[in-house]
């Protein structure tokens, strides 16, 4: 209820700052579960693409808020056209987790054999796939896919709502 009460009354600069602290921390979340042996898959990896454009984003944002007040709105809604992306990305990426759709072909479905076990060496030891419609690890339910779709749209209603705020 004390997190409901401070979202009414957080001004536009709020707003800008926990954008940035959230789209950092999640960017940096991942960073650490890579680090732990969580590689990432391809998708994984264009998820991302988002929050290396959302932390300076975010960050021009909030300086704009604090030198150029009318320009603002502009960022704010740069923000959540980049994150509507990766919410819609994010649930695509789920949908290919949980088997509702099938995903890029380079990183899900069924692998093709070798022709000859020299051809498998050698593929052996030049690739490394990262199945991309395998989950590595759930949380409360949620691949980290599906966490970046929740926190992406989250991330979205923050930027339109700041727009209301400026």
């Amino acid at each position: 209820m004390v997190l409901l009460e401070r979202l009414k009354s957080a001004s536009a600069a709020d707003h800008a700052r926990a954008i940035f602290l959230i789209v950092f921390g999640t960017i940096l979340g991942a960073w650490i579960f890579e680090y732990f042996g969580i590689a990432p898959c391809d998708l994984c990896l264009k998820q991302r693409i988002a929050y290396y454009v959302g932390v300076p984003l975010a960050a021009l944002t909030f300086i704009v808020l604090k030198t150029a007040p009318r320009f603002a709105n502009v960022f704010f809604w740069a923000l959540a056209l980049v994150f509507v992306g990766s919410a819609i990305f994010g649930a695509y990426h789920s949908g290919v987790e949980w088997g509702f759709w099938p995903g890029p072909e380079g990183c899900t479905g069924a692998l093709k054999p070798a022709a000859s076990t020299d051809d498998f060496l050698k593929a052996l030891a030049n690739t490394k796939v990262v199945r991309c419609d395998a989950v590595a690890i759930r949380i409360f339910g949620l691949s980290l896919a599906g966490w970046n779709a929740v926190i992406s749209a989250f991330v979205v209603w923050l930027a339109v709502r700041a727009t209301k705020r400026v």
